[in-house]
């Protein structure tokens, strides 16, 4: 009987493939029913997306937020923790960066607003994350019911706050003022021209590069330290953990406020970055979609990385091919959807007859070499 494994690949990198390319497949039948040429419709959204500087600016511009919300959510899941309050947790933290920039920003440069900002925009993201994480540590009540409805409680908040505190006077429009110039963040295409590089204005901004520092802690903190050891280890079997003396609450506690802390990074990107100004409804859905950005990305900052990048091109592609053919955006909505089903809710379909395959093809390869290293 064969003893060969099937390595890390298949399920991490291919299966993903295989997921995302039956969803366009789909997508290609629902493209034809709509009467358009898929073919020619895949090609309006690359091209839209990467195929010039300001569409792969806007591309890059999306993905930092899914970067954001996807690791918020993939460092609870590595602790057993369904977070689906990354929506609410980017709002408050958003807040919290507009709080910022409406303050500091009139007397200090962005250099010095920025690093306020991400102080503030992490600890308000895990403030919001506490008291579901307290709930479910010590209470028992489920991370699933209590972050959603912080979720509603955020936008009621907001609301609030924007109608009747942050709201200019002599307006209707639910939004507070503009930020001051000096504190705007650096957009990509003019830091990139201090060296001599030209590129079309874009709304992607230094952030970007922060959310790449996000990517590389959150690998170090998860892989390389004994929290995220701890973390994991809760995530896999807590009463195993429980013995080992690791301490639940704290792990709980410390998870939520770190992923809570994560989803308040997402204003740094549109407020600061690109709005200057808080406005209502601003997360606009990135929140939820980092749940598919984490499922994809198998909670992995590389994966969360590549998957953003994959939603981006959605969000760019889409908006392109909606001025080029008139398509509705929710055909747009709906592709987003068939990525997330194959990808989430069926993503394990392929995979025993992927394993069954490579097993077939590469299986007894792989146990004429075992016996040599063994007879070695």
């Amino acid at each position: 009987m064969s003893q060969a494994k099937v390595p890390a690949w298949v399920t991490v990198a291919l299966l993903p493939t295989i997921n995302v390319l039956v969803a366009f497949l789909v997508s290609a039948l629902l493209f034809i029913y709509i009467d358009i040429n898929p073919i020619d419709a895949a090609k309006v959204m690359w091209t839209g997306a990467f195929g010039y500087a300001e569409g792969f600016g806007y591309t890059m511009y999306y993905a930092t937020g899914f970067i954001f919300t996807g690791l918020a959510v993939a460092v609870a899941f590595h602790a057993g923790l369904f977070n689906i309050g990354g929506e609410g947790q980017a709002y408050i933290g958003g807040l919290g960066v507009g709080l910022v920039c409406l303050t500091l920003g009139e007397y200090a440069p962005w250099y010095i607003v920025f690093p306020v900002a991400i102080v503030a925009g992490g600890l308000f993201g895990a403030a919001w994350a506490f008291i579901p994480a307290y709930l479910q540590a010590k209470r028992g009540s489920h991370i699933v019911i209590t972050t959603i409805m912080f979720n509603f409680i955020a936008s009621s908040l907001m609301a609030y706050l924007l109608v009747d505190i942050l709201k200019p006077e002599n307006t209707m429009a639910t939004e507070s003022r503009v930020f001051a110039v000096s504190s705007w963040l650096p957009k990509m295409h003019e830091m990139l021209a201090v060296v001599g590089i030209d590129m079309a204005p874009s709304p992607m901004n230094l952030s970007f590069i922060f959310a790449l520092l996000c990517c590389v802690f959150v690998w170090l903190f998860m892989w390389h330290s004994r929290w995220g050891y701890e973390i994991r280890s809760v995530g896999s079997n807590p009463s195993a953990a429980s013995y080992a003396g690791i301490k639940y609450v704290k792990i709980i506690v410390l998870t939520m406020l770190i992923s809570g802390m994560l989803a308040g990074f997402f204003g740094l990107n549109v407020l600061q970055g690109e709005l200057h100004q808080i406005k209502l409804n601003f997360v606009e859905g990135f929140g939820f979609t980092g749940i598919a950005v984490a499922l994809m990305g198998r909670n992995h900052p590389i994966g969360v990385l590549l998957a953003s990048l994959l939603f981006g091109f959605l969000y760019q592609g889409g908006a392109e091919l909606s001025f080029e053919y008139g398509v509705d955006r929710n055909i747009v909505v709906v592709l987003q959807g068939l990525v997330i089903l194959f990808s989430g809710a069926l993503e394990h379909m392929f995979r025993p007859s992927l394993e069954r395959t490579y097993l077939k093809l590469f299986g007894s390869k792989n146990d004429e070499q075992q016996a040599e290293k063994g007879v070695a």
